[in-house]
């Protein structure tokens, strides 16, 4: 019955944590009121492809540009994602329906041009636009589980399209098929048609923007002779005239030599949508249920483990110690065994302590950057609507947590007997994220030479190293300098000045075969939410359901905890005390599922071809399995530690 009401109890705690990332992390900013026939600019972002991952600015196409390009000032996640938010030519009077609006025309396209179009398209480039911090995006007609049609977004909208002709009488021909008279082209999309979804306020006549819609076409515009830049008169695009943009128009081919108008229509849609729930459409996931089958799935594997932990426990560790408590004459105690009889060993410091202190700092600072960023996303600060915000946080939290790096790390390189903490000070503060600054220099090199907005420019580059040199390292010198200051508790027995040999193991307590097994149950619970996770960062989606990936988070801790304390006792039983760094890799060893699932994910589910898009995803993967790994290891070691603490100062030792 008490098993039961825990069950229930469990479920209507990660039901509220749910609930609560749907209604606290969409505030967005503040809403802007437009007047009737106020004048609104577009602003362009980037142009993106989750084939090649290399966002590039949208003015590096010969797209047509306002005489002064202005950037927006953007924040530090902004820049990270390649974002450059700038103006354009593309206007709108608020609740102003117009159609066939000319931006400008290109004379004549070079061969030059004509290849860099060519090859965006081909590369599947997506045009990213901002209204009103609303991204544009297309709309898709999906059905949900339970069959119902849903309107869903995807963002953004294709530079253009290669198609099949027939090379007869120019008519498309399906890709599938084969035809010795087809020809491949690439089209421009020259015309957009926007939808502009709007929430009137009846009392004081105004409006707020609640959706940006956007349906690409391409054109081969014709125009009565001579063309009039002030007042071009469109032969394929006319309101006067009820000529309007289709699908059977011509399309606008992409050579040199083209003439090309770019045209769009602004149409405004009367919308039942509220502005705070104007972001809803574009979060909408029609696979809710895998969610909580992830959840179940993690929720399962706790529960196995603590039925194991709570046996061992309340069971055959209390056997042990009131069995070792009461043998009582000589004899008895010298036929003692088990993990008592490795006293003597068990809290002697390991070899390459200091390494190990670094890494389990380290991770403590993974741990708590991530915990207070996800504190952030459940309150409802780094919602999608504040774009970059998620990896603004990460950043500045991950420099500030420097402090509880050095801390940890100086504290646990006292408990071990360490002689020179300041060397232990440097390397907490500069081994790890050397590392991780080799490989982002490595690939940000890379970018930078495809020319790409995604390389970080040198004044961030400078920023990030700033806060490295000027901001971390004093926090974990800081914090290293309190952690060797404050006292630590004197071990629960006394270590033999001998070390005991360590008898002949059986073949599955090999440190290989304890550490792969002790990775693969906290991997489990983790890997379906990681699917998602790996989804918005590769395929441009959002990710926004911080309350099951709080509850994933908490039950990973409890797996990594729990699976590194009972292969830890399963070890001292073995009478093997070399328990120090087995307790780290048993949990931290989920690191190489999760990198290994990476390599799975990007072979079925990625495209992409370019090999500086394929380094850009291994280095960023091995830099995240590589946080993952302290901090999984982390909690393993910190959980092993108390419990070896415990069961050792339970028991009567002369």
């Amino acid at each position: 019955m008490r098993s039961h009401f825990t069950c229930v109890l469990v479920a209507l705690v990660a039901l509220a944590l749910c609930a609560v990332g749907d209604a606290f992390y969409l505030p967005g900013v503040a809403p802007q009121d437009y007047q009737r026939d106020d004048i609104v600019t577009m602003k362009v972002a980037k142009l993106d492809s989750t084939r090649t991952q290399l966002p590039f600015e949208f003015y590096s196409l010969p797209f047509c540009r306002p005489p002064t390009v202005k950037h927006a000032v953007e924040n530090l996640g902004e820049v990270l994602r390649g974002d450059r938010i700038e103006n354009s030519l593309y206007t709108l009077e608020m609740r102003f329906d117009e159609q066939c609006k000319v931006v400008c025309k290109l004379d004549s396209l070079s061969q030059d041009e004509s290849t860099q179009f060519a090859e965006k398209i081909k590369d599947e480039y997506r045009v990213m636009m901002i209204l009103d911090n609303l991204p544009v995006a297309m709309v898709r007609m999906l059905q949900n589980e339970d069959g119902e049609t849903i309107k869903t977004y995807e963002r953004g909208f294709p530079v253009g399209f290669v198609a099949k002709i027939n090379k007869d009488d120019n008519t498309w021909i399906p890709p599938d098929v084969d035809d010795a008279n087809a020809e491949t082209k690439t089209f421009l999309n020259n015309h957009v048609r926007f939808t502009i979804l709007y929430h009137k306020d009846v009392e004081y006549e105004t409006s707020r923007i609640v959706g940006f819609e956007a349906e690409p076409f391409s054109v081969k515009h014709t125009y009565e002779k001579p063309y009039s830049s002030s007042k071009p008169v469109l032969e394929t695009c006319n309101p006067g005239r009820m000529k309007y943009v289709t699908y059977d128009d011509p399309p606008q081919e992409v050579r040199a030599g083209e003439e090309i108008i770019f045209t769009y229509d602004v149409l405004f849609t009367p919308s039942d949508i509220k502005w705070a729930s104007r972001w809803d459409t574009y979060l909408l996931m029609t696979d809710t249920q895998i969610h909580w089958f992830s959840i179940v799935n993690s929720m399962m594997i706790v529960l196995f483990l603590s039925g194991m932990v709570g046996l061992i426990m309340l069971r055959t560790l209390r056997r042990d110690i009131t069995k070792y408590n009461s043998l009582e004459t000589p004899e008895e105690q010298a036929e003692e065994a088990g993990w008592k009889l490795v006293h003597g060993d068990v809290f002697r410091p390991p070899t390459n302590a200091g390494v190990l202190c670094v890494l389990v700092g380290t991770g403590a600072q993974v741990g708590c950057m991530f915990t207070i960023t996800l504190i952030f996303a459940l309150a409802g600060f780094l919602s999608p609507a504040n774009r970059g915000g998620l990896m603004t946080a990460s950043v500045i939290l991950y420099v500030a947590m420097g402090f509880v790096n050095g801390y940890v790390s100086g504290r646990l390189y006292k408990q071990v007997k360490g002689m020179d903490w300041r060397w232990n000070t440097l390397c907490a503060a500069f081994a790890f994220p050397s590392v991780i600054f080799v490989v982002f220099a490595a690939l940000n090199t890379m970018i930078w030479g495809q020319r790409s907005s995604g390389a970080v420019p040198f004044g961030t580059f400078f920023l990030l190293i700033f806060l490295w040199f000027g901001v971390s390292a004093p926090l974990v010198f800081l914090g290293s300098y309190l952690g060797t200051k404050a006292p630590v508790s004197e071990d629960p027995v006394r270590t033999n000045k001998i070390p005991r040999q360590v008898p002949k193991q059986v073949w599955y307590m090999a440190n290989f075969w304890q550490i792969a097994v002790g990775g693969v149950l906290p991997f489990g619970a983790i890997f379906i939410e990681l699917f998602f996770i790996l989804t918005s960062l590769w395929l441009h989606q959002f990710y926004y359901i911080f309350g099951c990936l709080g509850i994933v988070f908490t039950i990973l801790c409890i797996t990594c905890a729990e699976i590194s304390v009972m292969l830890t006792y399963f070890q001292l039983v073995a009478e093997d005390h070399r328990w120090w760094w087995r307790s780290f890799f048993t949990s931290g060893s989920s690191a190489l599922y999760l990198f290994a699932y990476g390599c799975h994910y990007f072979s079925t589910k990625l495209e992409v071809t370019n090999k500086i898009s394929t380094a850009m995803f291994f280095g960023y993967l091995t830099i995240g399995s590589s946080l993952f790994f302290t901090l999984t290891g982390a909690v393993g070691f910190i959980a092993s530690f108390a419990f070896v603490r415990i069961i050792y100062g339970s028991v009567k030792l002369d």
